[in-house]
């Protein structure tokens, strides 16, 4: 059996054993879709957002991308971010991250990864550039990545708030509430660093919309 047969055997094993369970699962699920939360997440695939955070199908709207950036002319992701908090009414916008990030541990290097790789890696280098002080401390090669993680994270949290579509719905429902989490590898914990409740975020005013329609 070749390894994407597996993958098969194994949804149709999953499915039986729903159905096992609640001969409705797939009939319930089929009819709406009214996630509380949006998970913005790094592709890396020991981080899977439902099975971290002990959720089902339906529970979480999930985009993910290298690093878990966010990135205001990614049309990927504000189409994600806009159709979850407007149309989806979540309330709950997560940026998770990880330890032992590969994205993040490639960005404080000087290779060259490639035009388009090198231009998505760019995010994380800037968040670099703005803590460098406190980071060029840190002697540890392995501890300064993990401590760009955290700030990695909490840089984009701030870049939500930032956006027209989360100060819309502040002003429109106070929701969503933004969180900042780390996910470690070592030990499977989530860990929450930064939060930012509907309207109490410390931007700059050149950021902030006014009179949204």
């Amino acid at each position: 059996m070749q390894s994407f047969e597996k993958l098969l055997k194994n949804n149709k094993e999953w499915a039986a054993e729903k159905l096992g369970v609640d001969p409705q699962f797939f009939n319930n699920l089929s009819e709406t879709q009214n996630p509380e939360f949006l998970w913005i997440g790094c592709s890396d695939s020991r981080v899977p957002a439902n099975e971290i955070t002990g959720t089902t199908s339906g529970e979480i709207f999930v985009h993910r991308n290298i690093a878990n950036v966010v990135v205001h002319t990614d049309i990927n992701l504000i189409s994600v971010l806009e159709y979850a908090v407007a149309h989806l009414k979540v309330k709950h916008v997560i940026v998770c991250g990880h330890y032992g990030c590969g994205g993040v541990k490639a960005a404080i290097t000087h290779d060259d990864f490639h035009q388009v790789l090198n231009m998505w890696l760019r995010e994380v280098k800037d968040v670099y550039y703005t803590y460098k002080e406190e980071l060029d401390k840190i002697q540890d090669e392995s501890a300064r990545a993990n401590r760009l993680v955290e700030l990695n994270v909490k840089e984009q949290v701030e870049k939500l708030a930032k956006t027209s579509i989360i100060q819309k719905a502040w002003q429109e429902r106070q929701a969503p509430t933004l969180h900042g989490w780390v996910y470690g590898l070592a030990d499977g914990n989530l860990h929450a660093l930064h939060t930012i409740t509907p309207g109490n975020s410390s931007m700059d005013p050149i950021y902030m919309y006014k009179d949204l329609q």
